[in-house]
């Protein structure tokens, strides 16, 4: 079945459902015009401030921040450090894991994707000096800076998963989505699990990660995938949470909790991955629970025949060397960067920004995060350059859009205080239960929009 079969059947549910096919064509063509509207703005902004930025990855929040500082600098000084070969776009690997997208739609050439006109050094960072303003590089040496810009994006920590380890991924049927090469062996292992029958075991970690709704995405992805196959009687799904409830923003939350009981897939809370057998196929968990107001920690091992976890995640290692994290607080232990949650800006060094996942900020680590936190790090930097106060305002807007099925998504927007932020057109609908406009927006506008919007400054 072709995409535009695919969008065909699906307007035509969304049609049943009270909306028309006039009003769906109108509200996809007002999200259009609004990002429209950011683009005239974003051209019509402009500084002649000065100075040396040098910009510390080359993900979702390094490039698009280089478009918007090169584009609103008169004279852009801009050097961006990343080693990297491909540009992916990551939150389609819960695609690739589920057979919606091929491994080939979720990624371009970096070069392709690096902004004209600022200086690329394709090179690791080792070392940040945020006293003597510069950073060490594996292979160029030290180079020096005026203005830092953080975005390194997050470290995947596979060896505080005991008895486990990244080349072992997919041994054992242990699965991993948050990597390239381990969404594409989770599909295959989806489909041999769900054809097989057994026990599907799926996990998130106890600390801060990207994308939390991932982890609940793959799962309710696997118990469809096995329904329109009528295997759905030979498996068994399980879920385990580090946190002490499935999800925390209360708009959002009955709905999904219905959907994991409408589907038979029991939740166990405050309970996270110590280790994983392969060899034996089995998990070694630890429930933490607070009793009486002491901590108790319970040990306990499940069998399992699929298994889909995450492993703990932090800040890259040369920022918490460089003494660039929270000293304290439920931030500091990951080396999470120590910013204003509001401007951005680190708080002991004010030549410093910190933007995407590894900032230090109250809220979910998503790419939807990273689009709204971009140019209000741009203008503060901008800011800062010309000698003032910043004072743009990040509110904490995340984005998590929970696939629930294969044609819905609970699309779960959010502030710093828990409050859902719906964005227009979808404020049009009722967003606390899923929808079939929000699986279109999934699957077919947010990766151009993060190619040709996002990179290049415009979204």
């Amino acid at each position: 079945m072709d995409e535009s079969t695919i969008i065909r059947k699906q307007i035509e549910l969304f049609e049943k459902k009270g909306i028309n096919r006039r009003k769906f064509f109108k509200i996809m063509a007002a999200a259009g015009l609004f990002s429209l509207i950011d683009t005239q703005h974003a051209k019509a902004f402009s500084s002649k401030a000065k100075g040396k930025i040098v910009i510390v990855g080359g993900g979702a929040a390094g490039i698009s921040m280089a478009a918007r500082l090169k584009r609103w600098l008169d004279e852009p000084n801009i050097t961006l450090i990343d080693p990297s070969d491909r540009q992916f776009y990551q939150p389609g690997f819960t695609l690739i894991a589920s057979g919606v997208y091929k491994p080939e739609d979720v990624w371009k050439k970096q070069e392709d994707c690096m902004p004209s006109g600022i200086n690329w050094v394709k090179d690791a960072v080792i070392a940040v000096d945020p006293v003597w303003n510069q950073v060490t590089t594996a292979k160029n040496g030290k180079i020096p800076y005026d203005f830092l810009v953080l975005a390194p994006g997050i470290q995947l920590n596979w060896d505080k998963v005991e008895g486990f380890s990244y080349d072992q991924l997919g041994v054992g049927n242990a699965h991993c989505i948050y990597d390239f090469q381990g969404a594409q062996k989770t599909w295959k292992a989806l489909q041999e699990f769900t054809a097989k029958g057994g026990r599907g075991i799926y996990t998130d970690t106890y600390t801060k990660h990207k994308c939390g709704g991932a982890p609940k995405k793959i799962c309710l992805l696997t118990e469809h995938y096995a329904r329109k196959h009528n295997q759905r009687d030979h498996i068994q799904l399980d879920y385990f949470t580090a946190e002490k409830a499935l999800y925390d923003v209360p708009y959002f939350t009955p709905r999904l909790i219905e959907i994991y009981k409408e589907r038979n897939i029991p939740i166990q809370t405050n309970t996270r991955v110590k280790g994983i057998d392969t060899a034996a196929k089995q998990v070694h968990f630890e429930r933490i629970e607070t009793i009486d107001g002491e901590k108790k920690v319970t040990p306990f091992v499940e069998d399992y025949d699929f298994l889909h976890f995450l492993p703990p995640m932090s800040a890259p290692d040369f920022v918490k060397e460089a003494g660039l994290g929270f000293p304290d607080g439920n931030l500091a232990a990951d080396g999470w960067a120590m910013v204003d949650k509001e401007t951005l800006v680190h708080q002991k060094y004010p030549n410093i920004i910190a933007v995407g996942d590894v900032a230090g900020t109250p809220t979910s680590k998503t790419s939807a995060a990273t689009r709204v936190q971009v140019p209000i790090a741009a203008k503060n930097l901008i800011a800062l350059m010309e000698g003032k106060e910043p004072t743009e305002k990040y509110n904490g807007y995340a984005a998590c859009p929970i696939v629930t099925d294969y044609g819905h998504v609970l699309l779960c927007e959010f502030d710093y205080d828990k409050n859902p932020q719906i964005s227009f057109p979808f404020s049009m609908l009722d967003m606390s239960k899923e929808q079939w406009a929000a699986w279109l927006l999934k699957v077919y506008v947010l990766k151009p929009l993060y190619f040709y919007g996002m990179l290049k400054g415009y979204a």
